[in-house]
């Protein structure tokens, strides 16, 4: 305890080289535990864009192409899936639900989904869960939008405004729908994936823009004409007859009925068409993206490496100017062991001090960033207390920085009093 107390002492007699050497490991841990958090909390994100789905269905390309388009809204697929055959196979035994898809429009560089209202029963994201609406309820007519969060909060969009779909993809597209805007009636909450990027229209509306025989208005009086809100045919009226979408999402009543249909669709002889699992194709994915995260986590051992040295640097300059320390403490009774107690003391209370603000700093940085991270990267961060791992990481650093500071212990153990004491002043 004597010792303890005179180390802290010590380093409280030289507080700004060892502040300097607290801010730098403190700056490496905040460093570490921030760049871990983001990569396991962008590895779960990205795992929970899609949940709950057996199958997705679309023409023939390869299995992550068709994942990166249809979820992602990443790249696209040259060919679609004829309507016929989205019937056939969606009408096979075992077939719970199915949701299919239409995408190729866009408004101002936000992408536009066409589909059916199974969408906002059926689609699951993170842990299973349903899309909620923040203001609103799903479109019940063919010229309704409902709004991804991330839409509506960048482009300021309301209940009851209206929109303008573009044909294309991206910011320059190469057809404006003027004739038939679109009514807001439906904005969801946050879900950390592509949906919040996304405008939903009714499928039938996306035939229609493409030069379907009415326009949506027209559309839109004889739905009402036909008496509107009866559900099966308001349904039938949203959905239209299109010749072809980019794809479809299946679940079944049990995993038996996903194997045989996946089989039955890759092998299907109508059309090209492939079916995936996405949670297999996800995984498949994030194995290809693996060496990012290996250089992120090589680039946290770097900083605190760094600051590691520094902190050796540090105690080994010192110490040449502490001899004459050194050795009046020697001279009055202490023993060569005490000496490298009591380095040893003060480069381990120097890490854990570092350690402790550097998690401050840690909490400070995260939950800053969680809402930019959250809106601008989908990555849903979590604010929790530090897990097994990252206490472990923390007791990785702080043996290191014990290890360290042995290396300058074991040279004031050597140093001898006449040593110390031929010093001048």
């Amino acid at each position: 305890m004597i010792i303890a107390k005179l180390a802290y002492k010590s380093l409280l007699n030289r507080r700004a080289s060892v502040l300097l050497t607290l801010f730098t490991i403190a700056i490496s841990v905040m460093l570490l535990l921030s760049i871990e958090r983001v990569r396991i909390d962008a590895k779960s994100s990205f795992s929970n864009t899609i949940s709950g789905t057996d199958l997705i269905v679309g023409a023939r390309t390869g299995d992550i192409q068709l994942l990166l388009s249809s979820v992602f809204r990443i790249g696209h697929t040259n060919n679609g899936v004829s309507w016929k055959s989205y019937e056939y196979i969606t009408s096979q035994r075992g077939v719970k639900w199915s949701i299919p898809i239409s995408l190729g429009d866009s408004h101002k560089g936000q992408a536009v989904l066409g589909t059916t209202l199974d969408y906002f029963s059926h689609y699951r994201f993170a842990k299973k869960q349903n899309l909620t609406f923040n203001k609103g309820h799903p479109f019940a007519a063919i010229n309704e939008v409902v709004l991804g969060s991330e839409v509506a909060n960048k482009l300021g969009y309301k209940l009851n405004d209206s929109i303008v779909i573009s044909h294309g993809m991206g910011n320059t597209s190469f057809h404006h729908h003027d004739d038939n805007p679109f009514k807001v009636v439906g904005i969801l909450n946050p879900t950390g994936t592509p949906v919040d990027k996304t405008l939903h229209i009714p499928l039938a509306a996306i035939d229609l823009i493409h030069g379907g025989k009415a326009s949506l208005e027209h559309e839109h009086e004889h739905e009402h004409g036909h008496g509107h809100g009866h559900g099966h045919g308001e349904h039938n009226n949203l959905v239209g007859h299109p010749k072809q979408i980019t794809a479809f999402l299946m679940g079944f009543k049990s995993p038996l009925y996903t194997l045989q249909i996946r089989r039955n669709i890759n092998q299907y002889k109508p059309e090209a068409l492939l079916g995936i699992m996405p949670t297999v194709t996800l995984k498949e994915l994030w194995e290809m993206l693996a060496i990012v995260e290996k250089i992120l986590l090589l680039f946290s051992a770097v900083v605190v490496l760094v600051s590691l040295l520094g902190m050796l640097t540090t105690l080994l300059a010192n110490l040449s100017q502490r001899r004459r320390e050194l050795a009046i403490l020697r001279s009055v009774g202490a023993r060569p062991w005490h000496l490298f107690t009591l380095i040893s003391i003060e480069s381990l209370l120097t890490t854990l001090l570092g350690c402790l603000v550097g998690s401050a700093l840690y909490y400070l940085m995260i939950f800053s960033a969680s809402g930019y991270l959250q809106s601008h990267a989908g990555i849903s961060v979590n604010i929790t207390m530090l897990s097994y791992y990252e206490l472990g990481l923390i007791g990785v650093i702080m043996a290191a920085g014990f290890v360290i500071g042995l290396i300058p212990a074991t040279r004031a153990y050597f140093y001898s009093l006449s040593d110390g004491m031929s010093i001048k002043a």
